[in-house]
């Protein structure tokens, strides 16, 4: 049986994997989610919303990618322009009004043009923050996520415990 400490410890590790970050951003995020909570935020809805508004996430989220750690690559790689710049930082932050392309030059690549297929293929519900286009290969952030939308089965309250002490 784990102790408290080995739950949240868990469920922060398995949070921190879903989203690939490492120890110190995942640190970091939080002491910035615990900041900016208030106003009938939690600081673990904050986390949350923090997570799910990065570059790669929602590269993701749009079904431009089967998986998160593909999303990072594509964003790394320098596929996206975001609001007319290049970026190939995956952990930059959206915000509403935001606009994702995929590059002219990238657009043209074996990856993109077939990306009918690898849309159908991740079956994901639309999001209400989010707004893709497969065909003109373009994400607009049309607000804030909500708790719902997030991952099911986190439990943030055991990752706020677990930075608590």
């Amino acid at each position: 049986r784990l102790s408290d400490y080995g739950v949240q410890l868990r469920e922060k590790q398995k949070v921190r994997r879903t989203y690939g970050l490492l120890e110190k951003q995942f640190a970091r995020l939080m002491v910035e989610a615990d900041r900016l909570s208030g106003n009938g935020i939690l600081p673990g809805e904050m986390l949350l919303q923090l997570l799910e508004r990065r570059i790669d996430n929602a590269v993701y989220r749009a079904g431009f990618a089967t998986s998160r750690r593909a999303a990072r690559q594509l964003v790394g790689h320098g596929h996206f322009l975001l609001n007319g710049h290049r970026v190939d930082i995956p952990s930059i932050r959206l915000k509403a009004g935001d606009e994702l392309t995929v590059r002219p030059k990238s657009a043209k690549s074996g990856y993109f043009t077939q990306i009918d297929e690898i849309v159908k293929g991740s079956v994901q519900e639309p999001l209400s923050w989010l707004k893709s286009d497969e065909k003109k290969l373009t994400i607009s952030v049309t607000g804030l996520p909500k708790r719902e939308e997030a991952e099911s089965d986190i439990k943030e309250q055991l990752i706020v415990e677990y930075y608590s002490r």
